[in-house]
């Protein structure tokens, strides 16, 4: 066989080869992007069903603020922890990838969280409050919005662990990083959560003493 020939299939194999390499990096660059996209995707939905909550909480304010003699601090706890979430400032165009200015989020949405829980069970020592139909059906509301945050938390972090579990695997822990893919932050339980709430009956009745 003439020199020619053997550097011409030694041509022909790099580029077999080069081509082979190629169709791998872009199969790994396009499942790193359907991943991010998912990502974000349920990022979306959890900024969703977070923006219901704080656009429930005017009506919810102002409906018990009618209510006489209701607790004023607990509506300047619920406004104040509205405003908060408010003033926290996330990038646009997809999920967070910093986790101080994730951290930050999730905080001020848990104050949030914590302010209105505060606000039903302080709204249980007026019947006449919890008996109206509109308060009824705020808190029903609110009842099934914090249902879909839990929802929707689990899927965002059900996105990410694929996202990152992906970044970090062979061969694409070589490349994320030359494509900009960087791991995400999740959300984590909240202070107390593994501990199960205090159960206590109180119905202000004494016990009747024991016969003889």
């Amino acid at each position: 066989m003439s020199f020619g020939k053997i550097l011409l299939a030694l041509v022909g194999v790099l580029v077999v080869l080069a081509v082979i390499v190629a169709l791998s990096i872009s199969g790994i660059y396009n499942r790193l992007v359907t991943l991010q996209q998912g990502t974000d995707a349920a990022w979306a939905q959890v900024q969703n069903v977070y923006q219901r909550r704080a656009d429930l909480v005017p009506n919810l304010v102002n409906t018990v603020a009618g209510a006489a003699n209701f607790e004023k601090s607990t509506l300047a706890e619920i406004t104040a922890a509205r405003a908060s979430v408010g003033r926290v400032q996330l990038p646009a165009g997809g999920a967070p990838t910093d986790p101080a200015k994730f951290a930050e989020f999730e905080q001020a949405q848990a104050q949030l969280g914590g302010a209105l829980s505060r606000l039903l069970v302080v709204s249980e020592r007026y019947p006449n409050l919890t008996a109206t139909a509109g308060f009824r059906d705020l808190q029903a509301q609110l009842e099934g919005t914090e249902n879909r945050i839990s929802v929707e938390r689990g899927r965002f972090n059900d996105a990410v662990q694929a996202y990152n579990t992906a970044l970090k695997s062979f061969p694409a822990v070589i490349f994320a990083g030359m494509f900009g893919h960087t791991a995400r932050p999740y959300f984590t339980a909240t202070a107390g959560s593994d501990r199960p709430p205090a159960v206590q009956f109180d119905f202000g009745a004494k016990p009747a003493p024991a016969k003889p």
